[in-house]
C-alpha cells in the first residue's frame, strides 16, 4: 500500500486560496478522515489527492512516487462519491464484479472478492437483483464494494453516507467500520460530521479555512484539542469555554470561581485568557461538598446510554455537564460542581492552547 504525502500543496481559485500550503503525510494502510466544516478545504484536498484537481503550488507523493502530474486514471485509486455510481441495468453481483473483469483475475478470484465483500456489507441476499429495486442506502453500499473489490493502493470517500436515510447511514457506518478494519488500503474519508470521523478514524486531520490545524487520534483529538476550534467541532456538545472575567491570575497561578484548587502553571499562566473543559469533565453532586460549586439546573436531556446532559447556569455563566441516569434523573433546583484540574484545558488570546 501506499503513504501519501502532501508537500507545501496549495490551491488557489482567483483570489481565493481553498487549500494553504499544506504539509500533510497520510500513513499507508490506515484511515484517515479529513474533518472540518463546509468550505474549510477538505473536498479541494481531496480531489487534489485524486488528481482530479491541480495544485496552484506543491507536490504530491504516493510513498517516494511524485503523481503531482499524473492523471488520475494512473494513479490506482478508488473513489466513492455523495451520490451512489452504479451500473443500471445488472444485478447487483453483476456492479461488483465489472470492475474486477479487466484485472485479469481468475473467475474463481471474482467470486471470492464479490462474496467477501458482499457478506461484510450484508449484500449477499440481494446479490441477484436488479439495482433499481433497491433503497439509495443500500445502492452506496454496492458504489462501497465495488471499490472495495478492485483493491486499489488507495480508496477515497468523498461524504458517502451524507445522502442516505438516518437507518441506512447507521448500517452503512457500521459495514465500513468492519470492512476499513478488514483492509490494507490506504483510506481518506472527507466528511463534517464528527460523529463519523470518530468512529471510522485511526487518525483526524481537523481542517479550517484551508489548513490542518490538528491531526492526531480521535482519542487524542477530543481530549487534547490544541485549539478552541477543536474543542467546539469535536464533540456533541462542544467543549464549555469560561471567559476571562472568569479568570484570575496571579504569578504563576490560575484560579477561577468554577473550579476550586489553584492551579500552578509556571510560565505560560501570563497567556491563559480562557478555559475549557467537556461536558463530562463536569462533576456533579446532589448535595453540597466540599469546594463545591453551586450552579442552577436550568434544563435537562437524555442522551445516549441513559445518560443525562443538563443545562447549568453559574450565575450569568451557562455550560453543560453530562451526567449518569441515576443523577440526572434527580438533578433539579441547585447542584454542586467539581471541576479536576486534569479536565482543564487553557487557550491565550488567540485561541491557541497553552
Amino acid at each position: 500500500m501506499y503513504d501519501i504525502r502532501l508537500t507545501g500543496v496549495t490551491k488557489r481559485f482567483e483570489a481565493f486560496t481553498a487549500v494553504n500550503d499544506i504539509n500533510f503525510t497520510i500513513p499507508k494502510s490506515s484511515v484517515t478522515v479529513l474533518l472540518g466544516p463546509s468550505g474549510c478545504g477538505k473536498t479541494t484536498l481531496m480531489r487534489m489527492i485524486a488528481g482530479l484537481e491541480s495544485p496552484t503550488e506543491g507536490r504530491i507523493f504516493f510513498d517516494d512516487h511524485d503523481v503531482t502530474d499524473v492523471p488520475t486514471r494512473r494513479r490506482n485509486i478508488g473513489m466513492v462519491f455523495q451520490y451512489p455510481v452504479i451500473y443500471r441495468g445488472t444485478s447487483v453481483r453483476r456492479n461488483l464484479e465489472l470492475p474486477l473483469l479487466s484485472e485479469k483475475l481468475s473467475k474463481a478470484e471474482i467470486e471470492k472478492r464479490v462474496d467477501e465483500v458482499a457478506e461484510i456489507l450484508d449484500l449477499t441476499s440481494v446479490l441477484k437483483r436488479q439495482v433499481e429495486e433497491l433503497d439509495n442506502g443500500t445502492r452506496q453500499k454496492i458504489a462501497v464494494g465495488r471499490e472495495v473489490a478492485r483493491q486499489p493502493k488507495i480508496i477515497l470517500f468523498d461524504e458517502p453516507i451524507t445522502n442516505i436515510d438516518l437507518t441506512s447511514k447507521l448500517e452503512l457506518k457500521r459495514s465500513m467500520k468492519e470492512l476499513f478494519g478488514r483492509l490494507q488500503q490506504t483510506i481518506v474519508y472527507v466528511t463534517h460530521d464528527q460523529t463519523e470521523a470518530m468512529t471510522l478514524a485511526d487518525q483526524i486531520a481537523l481542517m479550517q479555512d484551508g489548513v490542518i490545524t490538528q491531526s492526531d487520534s480521535p482519542k487524542e483529538i477530543y481530549e487534547k484539542p490544541t485549539s478552541q476550534f477543536a474543542g467546539w467541532f469535536l464533540g456533541n456538545p462542544g467543549m464549555n469555554f469560561v471567559p476571562p472575567e472568569f479568570i484570575s491570575v496571579s504569578g504563576n497561578k490560575v484560579s477561577s470561581p468554577l473550579f476550586s484548587q489553584v492551579i500552578d502553571m509556571g510560565t505560560r499562566a501570563k497567556d491563559a485568557d480562557t478555559y475549557g473543559v467537556r461536558a463530562e469533565g463536569i462533576q456533579v453532586s446532589l448535595t453540597e461538598t466540599k469546594g463545591g460549586v453551586p450552579a442552577k439546573v436550568t434544563r435537562k436531556s437524555i442522551g445516549a446510554g441513559g445518560q443525562y446532559l443538563l443545562d447549568l447556569a453559574f450565575g450569568s455563566l451557562l455550560a453543560k455537564a453530562r451526567v449518569s441516569h441515576e443523577i440526572g434523573k434527580a438533578a433539579s433546583g441547585m447542584v454542586y460542581t467539581t471541576i479536576a484540574s486534569e479536565n482543564i484545558t487553557f487557550f491565550d488570546k488567540s485561541g491557541t492552547a497553552i
